[in-house]
């Protein structure tokens, strides 16, 4: 049995500002969705290039 380890697998947390599960970045831990890091990037302090 492959889920005895106790681990949770998949998406378990969700988008910190709107809770959606779908979209997420991850990376750099900012656990955000696509369409919340659009609104919220330049604050992050991220530029847009083109």
């Amino acid at each position: 049995m492959a889920r005895d380890h106790g681990e949770r697998i998949g998406r378990s947390l969700g988008c910190r500002r709107c809770g959606r599960k779908r979209g997420l970045i991850r990376r750099h831990g900012l656990r955000i969705c696509r369409q919340c890091f659009r609104d919220k990037a330049e604050e992050i302090g991220f530029k847009k290039l083109s």
